[in-house]
């Protein structure tokens, strides 16, 4: 399926009756690139997660093109084209490279796995290894392969480059710009790697203690030093 907009109004949500994040609104048009950044514990993760329908709803709504995704589960935002790479990967270890990237085939068949393998070749090389006997960057190739093979419209990266090292962080961060640049996915993206981050999207989003407290252009944040040290905590060259 074709990217889709994302269109997200008044957003708030939580883990049972705790809100984490509150009132968030913001949207992002067909083939967008957004980056989601934020000090550790502002709720970055949770805005995923809500996203994905994986927390609980206190307020708002959230639209993929023309689908209200606001009530439904999971599995129907799966199939309304909302891809999900979370930050603990959930990559089957007992399961091989290739019987981890079938789980993610909805239904198409085998011969889509090499997508999978052309997106990253050293899957193909490892397709019989145990998803458990892979590096970090692996299960995270792996991960995002498995993902991708859904053919989703929307696609949610939660810290894809955490842990790994930066030829890894690099490969990953190729993929990712050229999936985005194909026109085929709408990609947000939460990443503590701000300068990749920045050089990725073509809008940021900043949230501190669950609210949305900076938007705008890449370059116009990079530019301000100082609102990157009070928001971020970070330096950047």
């Amino acid at each position: 399926m074709p990217a889709a907009r994302l269109e997200v109004a008044g957003l708030s949500a939580g883990y049972g009756p705790t809100q984490i994040v509150q009132n968030i609104t913001f949207d992002v048009p067909a083939g967008g690139r957004l980056a989601i950044l934020g000090r550790n514990g502002v709720g970055k993760t949770t805005l995923l997660a809500t996203l994905m329908g994986l927390s609980t709803r206190h307020a708002g709504s959230v639209r993929i093109g023309d689908v209200d995704l606001t009530r439904r589960r999971t599995s129907a935002r799966a199939l309304a084209g909302v891809g999900y790479v979370p930050q603990s990967r959930d990559v089957f270890a007992s399961l091989t490279v290739e019987e981890n990237l079938a789980t993610g085939l909805k239904g198409r068949g085998r011969a889509a796995l090499a997508e999978a393998y052309e997106m990253f070749p050293r899957l193909g090389e490892r397709r019989r290894h145990l998803g458990g006997q892979l590096s970090g960057g692996e299960q995270q190739m792996l991960s995002m392969a498995r993902t991708m093979l859904g053919r989703p419209s929307l696609l949610l990266l939660d810290e894809p480059l955490e842990g790994l090292a930066p030829v890894i962080c690099d490969e990953l961060m190729s993929m990712i710009t050229r999936l985005a640049g194909s026109g085929d996915v709408t990609v947000v993206l939460v990443e503590q790697q701000i300068e990749r981050a920045l050089d990725f999207a073509d809008r940021v989003l900043i949230l501190e203690r669950g609210r949305e407290v900076w938007s705008g252009a890449p370059d116009a944040l990079r530019a301000d030093r100082a609102l990157i040290e009070r928001l971020l905590g970070v330096g950047i060259h």
